[in-house]
This record gives structure tokens, C-alpha cells and sequence, in this order.
């Protein structure tokens, strides 16, 4: 997800009505993997460090006070998904892309190609969308950083989290035409799976898109009480045609595809929130002063615009629109109950 206060923004309820109608056509690790790399593409609900230091965002206070302590180019308080995935497979977080050459030996567990803001297609972000992503794999494994062997006992996480969605809306795409582009992005999605496992990768997942609905960005027009059920229902599209396409994946090829239903994952953690040690699950912990301001803006003089919330381990949502360490521990929590991530082990 991009980290910009224009998502979903420019869109007003008559306009989405419109487009409805349009719709009826830490835990431990496990050292029994140890031959196992992570390879990361997508946007910032998994990119760890890949963004620059000089931007807005991952890299500036209060952005990781949890974990590790200081701001570590995560859009968050701490750990994301990614890192708990790695945990899961008893790996060291993948190394950022951008640090390859300055820490070479932590490649080994993997790589991490996401850049925070990108989409499957350009978008406003100036990051590398995930082809290019694709393209920086495919550039490695031709300089023999990663064997055949590496990359048959792989996984490779995929992260396509709706700012395709947001430069669409930002840029005046049609109502109409809005159905259409869902398609188009699910389209580009397989085609992306379909070259990551072409390049020997034999387990893709490919995380659902979470209820965009339930983002503070969203439900702030409620006081942060309750979810857009007309953005929710758009969510619907776009993984009912995923599931579809990724099934029709695993029926052409020899290769395992995994679809992570983060949607259903956040609405359980949202609407049980007390089992996680949550509360006030749709209102973000850090936010700006105003409007004017998101977390982790200052102004002229270095003076802070922001507030951040008194223990950031009972917000399941950091900022507008990314969750905390403590959410996506809880959304790990439950993808753990299904059987999806047990087919990434085996």
C-alpha cells in the first residue's frame, strides 16, 4: 500500500454506487527448512527496507519504534508480514534488494524485491513497479547469485495490495471502466506469477487483497467505526477473479500457487478484536495533527505534526493504512489456522 494521503480519497460514494451497478455483469523458528529462500515482489505491506531514506514514510520517526527500535524502511511500528512468513519458514527476514551489495552474505535467506507504493502497472509512486521487480530477479539469477537448486526449494511471496486501484481513481478513471481494470490488474498478476515460476520457482503465494473498506484512510469517515461495505464489495472482485485465475494456474502447471485470504484474515481479527489483545481496531495509532499532516510529518523547523497512541501493541491498524507489528501478528495468527501456509513448508 502506498503511504499517500490521496488513497481512495477522490472517490465519492455516488461515484462507487455507480460503479456497483456496473459490478452485476517473534514465535519459534523451525530448523528443519534450512535450504529454503524467500524471495519478496510487491508494495509496502511487505517491502522492508527498499524505499529511500530521503522520503516521507518508512524511513522517518515513528515509523519502526517497536521493531527494531528506531525507522528501518518498514511501514509500520515494527515487523510485517513478511517477516513473520520468514519466521514461518525459518529464515532471517530477506535481505532489502537495495542493500545486496553492502550486506551480500545475508542473500542467502532470500531476497526482498518489494518497493513500497508500486502497483503491477506504473503507478504514482517512481519505484519500480513488479515487472521491473521481476526483471531485478531474473538479473541475479543470471549472474548466478541463486542456483536451480535455490530456486526449486523456494517460496516466493507476491503482494498486490490496491495501489493499482489508487492511481486508477487518482488519475480519473471511469466508473465504468473500473471492472475492466480489475481484470486487467488480476491479468497482470498472472502473468507475473507465471514468470516468477518460470525462472524455477516451484511455490508462489499471492496475498488477496485485505478489505480496503476497513483502511482508517476509509473508515475515518466514520470515526474509525465501521467499514465501507461498497469498497469491500470491489475487494470481492478482485479476489473472486484471483481465485479463479490462480486455480486455473495449478491446473496448467506443475507448480504450487497459494492464495493468502488476507481478506477474510482482517475481518476476523477486526471483528474479534478482544482475542487478540486488541482494541478500537479500525483506529490508526499514529496520525497527523490535521488533515494536512500523516504520520510522521514535521514541519519547517523539525517540529512534530502528529500524535502517536499511548501502546501501539493494542492498535491493529499503524497508520492510515498499514497495519502494526501487533496487527499482522494477529492476521499470521489466524492465516496460521488454514491450510494455506502449510503447503509453503512441505
Amino acid at each position: 500500500m502506498d503511504s499517500h494521503k490521496q488513497f481512495f480519497s477522490l472517490l465519492c460514494l455516488p461515484l462507487m454506487l455507480l460503479l456497483l451497478s456496473g459490478l452485476q455483469v517473534e514465535g519459534r523458528l523451525h530448523p528443519a527448512y534450512p535450504s529454503k529462500k524467500l524471495f519478496v515482489f510487491g508494495d509496502s505491506y511487505v517491502d522492508t527496507g527498499n524505499t529511500r531514506k530521503d522520503q516521507p514514510g518508512s524511513w522517518k520517526q515513528p515509523y519502526g519504534i517497536t521493531f527494531p527500535g528506531k525507522p528501518a524502511g518498514r511501514f509500520s511500528d515494527g515487523r510485517l508480514f513478511t517477516d513473520f512468513l520468514a519466521k514461518y519458514l525459518g529464515l532471517k527476514s530477506p535481505l532489502p534488494y537495495k542493500f545486496r551489495n553492502v550486506i551480500p552474505q545475508n542473500s542467502k535467506y532470500g531476497m526482498n524485491f518489494a518497493f513500497g507504493g508500486t502497483g503491477v502497472f506504473n503507478t504514482s509512486s517512481s519505484y519500480p513497479n513488479m515487472t521491473t521487480q521481476i526483471d531485478f530477479f531474473t538479473q541475479l539469477i543470471q549472474e548466478k547469485v541463486y542456483t536451480a537448486s535455490d530456486l526449486s526449494n523456494a517460496v516466493a511471496l507476491v503482494s498486490v495490495a490496491g495501489n493499482d486501484y489508487n492511481h486508477y481513481l487518482a488519475t480519473n478513471g471511469s466508473a465504468q471502466a473500473f471492472p475492466a481494470f480489475i481484470a486487467s490488474v488480476i491479468n497482470q498478476t498472472a502473468i507475473n506469477l507465471i514468470r516468477i515460476q518460470k525462472l524455477g520457482v516451484k511455490k508462489i503465494v499471492v496475498d488477496g487483497l485485505q478489505p480496503l473498506g476497513c483502511v482508517p484512510q476509509i473508515t475515518a469517515a466514520s470515526s474509525f467505526q465501521q467499514c465501507n461495505s461498497t469498497f469491500n464489495t470491489l475487494v470481492a472482485l478482485h479476489n473472486n477473479l484471483l481465485n479463479q485465475t490462480v486455480t486455473k494456474l495449478n491446473q496448467e502447471t506443475n507448480s504450487t500457487f497459494i492464495v493468502l485470504n488476507l481478506f477474510d484474515s482482517f475481518m476476523s481479527v477486526l471483528n474479534h478484536p478482544s482475542s487478540h489483545n486488541l482494541k478500537d481496531p479500525l483506529k490508526p495509532c499514529c496520525v497527523g495533527i490535521s488533515s494536512q499532516y500523516s504520520c510522521g510529518s514535521v514541519d519547517e523547523h523539525n517540529v512534530k505534526k502528529y500524535t502517536v497512541c499511548e501502546n501501539p501493541k493494542t492498535s491493529f491498524f499503524w497508520d492510515l493504512l498499514h497495519p502494526t507489528q501487533a496487527g499482522w501478528d494477529a492476521v499470521y495468527t489466524n492465516l496460521q489456522t488454514t491450510n494455506a501456509l502449510h503447503q509453503l513448508r512441505y
